[in-house]
């Protein structure tokens, strides 16, 4: 029994089939007869009250399944009238005297008339309306697309959201193509009623003559016209039901909800058509009484709307006047509210990041003037969390009096760490390296890295193009400026409640690891200061399950974080190769293998671990050959790496970080072996003759 209601509507689409080929009994056509209208004006019914036509999504469908089901009926009753001397049923006769009311020309008219209307008015409507929603779906597909893009490139949706509103899209647009297709049922049922009408009419009337059956001219007229009121009766339902799906694009709700709202809203159109009419019942000649209920009804309907409309404008008035005479009301002073020690607590409050600016600079970041700033912080958080597994805090934005106009400074945890100024009705030219011509601006430096520049008036930007600057918006040099500072800072950002958040993230994912490691082989702490040691020197902690069970595994044979931390990095090999590589190719510095056995040797202990206790001289060398080689990367434009062994890159790494933040040490074991290593120089020791070594270029 269940299977079989599984596939109830198969099974009844291949019943609707057989009524083609098998005589019905007169009782149960009845039955199926009424069926079909109440079944149309069920469809007519939803159709009414849904608030979107997805809702009703199976409806082209479902217009297949009527239209058929009326199709095999219309046959069945064909059958019935010109096999039973025009008895086809109850339901037929009482339809057929119905309409024609003792008169069968009339009765003919009538049932002519309900065919036109709804071959003519209803169903072309219906299908024209229906081509033409289907073509403009299609051809609004790529910018609706392009939409939910950049939604989810600002960060105002998330995948999620995106993915579901992309669903939604592809089903209006099979909708529309559907219902396009599905209205050429509904013109072709109302057409085919027409001829099968003809058909009971003529045939019957050959068949009764031939049979001798008395009245035949009233016996299968009453019969036909019956017959085709209760075919086009539902067929008309369905076409109106199509025609109000195609045709409430733009509806926020049901069609009732829709029309009550729209009318309502509309006192004074309601007022003035009610006068009118009552205007036109005191013209001498026309119908007085009809003319005057209506206009009477209409007016004072829009009398009574529009003084609740009114009463309601007034109530609204009233609260925004009251909230604004709240918003006056008088502050305390800050003697008065910091008496409460509760509101010096406050005070407290360290924000992780926080960005304060000029007077000049509000519009830039103040959404409410267009800006944008905060919109490109949002793009950037996503992107840094894509890349680097950590998601950057709230950054607190708030303008300050005590910088100059076009100023803004960063702080990390309440302290400043960097600072820069911009000219907001300039643009920011980035001098290349051998320019082709000399462009007027004002001197300055670019403040995220540093680079010669000068700003220009925009009308200088095209020419500063052709010379070979590279030119920058003020927005983006401030928001370039503040990303990289974030990113040079992101390690200090991870708190112990940023940890947990990560660990929870990846507890549904792999809840077994976590719960093995956390916080019975690793606590939060050591775990928190791991995941600090990768971002201080830019490794993505995404892949934190690998992290893990690669932390489990050195935590085994050592208890040095440091140590730890280093296998991991060998773990994250690819992650690495794929940060620092460029097209297959990896540009590095290398270390003279003496260098290499000095800096060894240079390695001590103490009680609390390792440190590089390295001589003067050999950290002069090194330093002073650094600055020349990490010219050839400023040329190339590429992030100077250094590539040692695994024993000393951790130590060699923080005593460069001294002299050279922007420096990556890299060791042999964290890099693919399907990189090509290039090396643009080599450190060495000084010769006898005190002269350094010349840094070999490969």
């Amino acid at each position: 029994m269940k299977r079989i209601l599984q596939n109830g509507i198969a099974l009844a689409v291949v019943v609707i089939v057989l009524f083609i080929f098998v005589p019905l009994p007169t009782p149960l056509l009845d039955v199926l007869l009424v069926v079909n209208i109440s079944l149309s004006m069920l469809i007519l019914v939803i159709t009414m009250t849904v608030s979107d036509a997805l809702d009703f999504s199976i409806f082209p469908s479902l217009l297949l399944i009527t239209t058929l089901f009326r199709l095999g009926l219309n046959v069945s009753t064909t059958r019935a009238i010109l096999g039973n001397d025009g008895n086809a049923g109850n339901v037929i006769e009482a339809f057929g005297m119905m309409i024609a009311q003792g008169n069968i020309v009339l009765g003919i008219i009538i049932f002519l008339i309900i065919v036109l209307v709804q071959l003519i008015v209803v169903t072309k409507g219906a299908e024209r309306v229906s081509e033409v929603a289907a073509r403009f779906t299609l051809d609004a597909m790529p910018g609706k697309q392009m939409a939910i893009d950049a939604d989810l490139s600002s960060g105002l949706i998330d995948e999620q959201g995106a993915k579901a509103r992309r669903a939604k899209i592809q089903k209006e647009a099979d909708f529309y193509g559907a219902m396009d297709g599905a209205t050429k049922f509904v013109k072709g049922d109302a057409t085919l009623s027409l001829i099968i009408t003809a058909i009971n009419l003529v045939g019957g009337l050959i068949l009764g003559s031939l049979g001798g059956v008395e009245n035949v001219w009233e016996v299968y007229s009453i019969a036909t016209i019956g017959d085709g009121l209760v075919s086009q009766v539902p067929s008309l339902m369905i076409s109106t039901a199509t025609a109000m799906v195609v045709t409430r694009s733009v509806s926020d709700g049901s069609l009732n909800d829709d029309v009550i709202r729209q009318f309502l809203a509309q006192p004074k159109a309601i007022l003035t058509a009610g006068l009118v009419i009552a205007l036109l019942g005191c013209i001498p000649g026309t119908p007085h009484v009809p003319l005057l209920i209506v206009g009477a009804g209409l007016a004072v309907s829009g009398g009574f709307i529009g003084s609740r409309a009114d009463k309601r404008q007034v109530e609204e008035i009233a609260a925004q006047a009251a909230a604004a005479v709240q918003e006056e009301v008088p502050q305390p002073t800050a003697s008065e509210y910091y008496k409460d020690i509760n509101n010096v607590y406050s005070l407290l409050t360290v924000d992780p990041i926080e960005m304060e600016f000029g007077y000049s600079l509000i519009p830039m970041v103040d959404e409410n003037s267009g800006g944008k700033l905060i919109g490109r912080i949002v793009i950037f958080r996503r992107q840094y969390a894509q890349d680097m597994g950590f998601v950057i805090p709230s950054i607190r934005f708030h303008d300050s009096s005590a910088l100059g106009t076009n100023q803004y400074v960063v702080k990390i945890k309440g302290e400043e760490v960097a600072r820069g100024e911009i000219l907001v009705d300039y643009y920011l030219a980035l001098e290349p390296a051998n320019p082709t011509g000399e462009i007027d601006g004002i001197e300055t430096v670019e403040p995220a890295y540093g680079i010669p520049s000068r700003w220009i008036l925009p009308e200088n930007k095209e020419m500063a193009e052709i010379y070979g600057y590279t030119v920058i918006d003020p927005l983006s040099v401030m928001q370039t400026h503040l990303s990289e500072v974030v990113r040079a800072h992101a390690y200090e950002l991870l708190g112990r409640a940023e940890v947990i958040q990560l660990v929870e993230n990846l507890k549904k994912t792999s809840p077994e690891l976590v719960e093995e490691v956390i916080p019975n082989v690793l606590t939060y702490a050591h775990l928190e200061r791991i995941l600090r040691n990768l971002l201080r020197e830019g490794i993505p902690i995404r892949d934190l399950g690998t992290i893990l069970e690669t932390a489990v595994e050195a935590l085994a044979s050592t208890k040095d974080l440091d140590m730890v931390t280093e296998n991991i990095r060998g773990a994250l090999s690819r992650t690495i190769t794929r940060r620092f590589c460029e097209h297959g190719q990896l540009r590095v510095v290398t270390l003279d293998a003496e260098v290499e056995k000095r800096v060894i040797a240079s390695l001590s202990k103490n009680e609390q671990g390792i440190y590089l206790a390295m001589g003067p001289d050999l950290m002069q060398q090194i330093v002073t050959q650094l600055a020349d080689l990490i010219k050839k990367f400023n040329d190339l434009g590429q992030t100077p790496i250094v590539l040692t062994s695994q024993v000393i890159r951790v130590y060699f790494s923080r005593m460069l970080a001294q002299f050279y933040p922007n420096l990556y040490v890299l060791a042999f074991n964290e890099i693919t072996s399907d990189v090509q290593i290039q090396s643009l120089g080599n450190i060495g020791l000084l010769r006898d003759t005190g002269a350094p070594r010349k840094a070999a270029a490969v």
